[in-house]
């Protein structure tokens, strides 16, 4: 528990008053009204003189931090000046009053460890929403309002983390602006980890299926940005609204169109979104988007930036620790237990690279927990799992401490008969079981295993690098659409 002294109760003075959930506060004014709401509000406040140290006697306890919050710059300027000589040890953070002036802020700070000046704090204020952040804002809010009808903010077929708790916070975000919407996907949301997301946190969201998309008036795509990859909507459905933080590989058509590679999830942008907006997530949704980026950036080890760490501060106040350490040790089902079993008993190994074909599968979501775990082997440094399920080959790759891209490997092995792509440690691909084997060929599952290991190891040999091609030079495409549409990014479960 922190302390702290609040001297002088102007307008910044009882913001920072009632602050702070736990900790010791005092709070010390001449305006009696102020002491009688103060403590309606249960915070302790006590009728004195700031500028008389005697006024507030013994206070019980040392000060951490001592708050100079009156609106007056003359009176604050004597009043810091008194707490320094009083409270040496103490943290003084001074407001410079209303209107203050250079010296008096000089003056102030000749005493206080940190000075607010409304001044600046306004030019600050301004610059973020005139600037590019606050651009982007404006724009999005305007193409939102704008939509008429429900909106379905769409996630990747099979959702991840990060998927879901952008859709649920664009799902916010648009209500905000006037916009009724609903947080959708396709397919099935079956990892532990995903599974316990939803339902720990009570998120709502919509399974589509085609007729449904009759009922909404806008479409918006979260964590992918192309309709009908990796999602299925009909190719070429115009679409409101993309927020992505994949690398395009053209522009993208959209009405409003968010693509940064440069931050480690999708949920880093959303967060932005409700900062600029003023929006305070749920404990719910903080902990949803808390999990995204702790998902897609691997804790914070793969492709991190500096906004993902800020987003991740910016959620912690909101945050529910015990639903979110819930959320992180999920039970395990019996079905990937034995696929990570087959995985491990019917490996390939050759060099540095593993492969496994496990069969057929229920919860194509084992196969990536299986490549984690192989990738653990001594002197591994790529695996490849993969196995069948309702004619489609489902594959999850992992790659670390190469100079190895497994997104372009995948893509280059699989992209021309199938969906690959994805980070460059991490990526999947879904192949049709027809672009493999003839139909009614006998031992089919031996053809597919031989098909994938050859493809798979003869782009190896070829040595696709890290370096994949860059669309755009500063990694970030903002516009309102036209152009060629995009080979996205498979994105692959946790």
């Amino acid at each position: 528990m922190s302390s702290r002294l609040v001297l002088g109760c102007g307008s910044v003075g009882r913001r920072l008053a009632v602050q702070g959930d736990g900790d010791r506060t005092l709070v010390v004014t001449a305006d009696e009204h102020r002491v009688e709401t103060l403590r309606a509000e249960g915070v302790t406040a006590t009728l004195g003189d700031p500028t008389d140290p005697t006024s507030y006697g013994e206070l019980g306890f040392s000060p951490e931090t001592v708050v100079v919050g009156g609106d007056d710059p003359a009176e604050n300027e004597t009043v810091a000046r008194l707490a320094r000589e009083r409270y040496p040890d103490a943290h003084l953070l001074a407001f410079a009053g209303r209107s203050p002036t250079d010296e008096s802020v000089a003056a102030l700070a000749a005493h206080a460890d940190r000075v607010v000046d409304p001044r600046e704090a306004i030019a600050e204020f301004l610059m973020e929403r005139i600037g590019d952040d606050g651009l982007r804002t404006r724009r999005l809010r305007r193409v939102l309002r704008d939509i008429d009808g429900p909106l379905a903010v769409v996630a990747h077929d099979n959702p991840d983390p990060d998927a879901i708790a952008s859709a649920v916070a664009l799902k916010h975000v648009a209500e905000r602006a006037g916009t009724p919407a609903e947080a959708c996907y396709f397919g099935d949301i079956s990892h532990q980890e995903n599974r316990a997301l939803v339902n720990l946190l009570e998120f709502e969201l919509t399974n589509l299926s085609e007729p449904d998309l009759d009922r909404f008036g806008g479409i918006a795509l979260v964590d992918h940005s192309r309709p009908g990859v990796n999602d299925q909507l009909p190719e070429g459905m115009p679409v409101d609204v993309v927020i992505d933080h994949h690398p395009p590989r053209a522009p993208v058509e959209a009405r409003f169109v968010d693509l940064r590679s440069d931050v480690g999830s999708t949920s880093t942008l959303l967060v932005g979104y409700m900062r600029a907006l003023g929006i305070d997530p749920s404990p719910p949704l903080a902990t949803g988007l808390l999990f995204g980026i702790h998902t897609d950036t691997d804790d914070f080890s793969r492709e991190v930036s500096t906004a993902d760490f800020e987003a991740a501060a910016d959620l912690m106040p909101y945050v529910d620790g015990a639903t979110l350490e819930r959320i992180e040790s999920p039970s395990v089902s019996p079905e990937t237990f034995d696929i990570l079993a087959r995985a491990i008993t019917d490996r390939e190994v050759r060099d540095s690279v593993v492969l496994s074909y496990v069969g057929q599968v229920g919860d194509r979501d084992a196969l990536a927990q299986a490549a984690d775990r192989l990738l653990g082997m001594e002197g591994i440094e790529t695996t490849l799992v993969y196995g069948s399920m309702d004619g489609t080959v489902f594959a999850s790759a992992r790659s670390r401490g190469s100079d190895l891209d497994i997104g372009e490997a995948l893509r280059e092995a699989f992209g021309q008969i199938g969906s690959a792509g994805g980070h460059a440690d991490m990526a999947g691909a879904q192949i049709p079981v027809g672009a493999l084997v003839e139909e009614g060929e006998e031992e089919a599952d031996e053809r597919v295993s031989e098909v994938i290991t050859e493809r798979f190891f003869e782009t190896l040999d070829t040595g696709p690098n890290r370096a994949a091609t860059a669309v755009y030079a500063d990694e970030q495409y903002i516009g309102t659409g036209g152009g060629t549409r995009p080979l996205d990014d498979l994105e692959t479960e946790n």
